[in-house]
C-alpha cells in the first residue's frame, strides 16, 4: 500500500502533510504535489494533515489514473521537505471538482 495525492491538490498545494513525512517522499509540482509510491512507508500521516482531502491511500478504488501520475512527476518534480505557505487563492480552489484537466500544469515547482 502507498498514498497518493489527487486533483484536489491541484491550485490549492497546502504543504502541510510535507511536514509531517518521516521519508521525504513529497515532490513539487508549479500547482499541486505529489508522493513518490516507491518511497511511501505507508504510515498514513499525511493524510489527515491535508486540508483539501487530496490524499488517499491506494486501497481506495479508482486511484490508478493518481499512482501512475504521482509515480511519473515523483521522478521529474524536486523533492520537497518543508513546509510553505499555500498560495494566496488555495482557499477559493479548495471545493472545486475535476480541477486536473482544467488546471493541472506538468511544469516543475521549486522544491526546497
Amino acid at each position: 500500500m502507498t498514498y497518493v495525492v489527487t486533483d484536489a491538490c491541484i491550485r490549492c498545494k497546502y504543504t502541510d502533510c510535507v511536514e509531517v513525512c518521516p521519508v521525504d517522499c513529497f515532490y513539487e509540482g508549479e500547482n499541486m504535489l505529489v508522493i513518490n509510491p516507491s518511497e511511501c512507508i505507508d504510515c498514513g500521516v499525511c493524510e489527515p494533515e491535508c486540508p483539501a482531502e487530496a490524499i488517499l491511500p491506494d486501497t481506495e478504488g479508482g486511484l490508478e489514473k493518481w499512482m501512475e501520475l504521482n509515480s511519473k512527476f515523483s521522478a521529474e518534480w524536486p523533492n520537497i521537505t518543508q513546509r510553505k505557505d499555500a498560495p494566496a487563492d488555495a482557499d477559493e480552489f479548495k471545493a472545486i471538482q475535476d480541477k486536473f484537466d482544467t488546471y493541472f500544469s506538468a511544469e516543475p515547482g521549486e522544491g526546497d
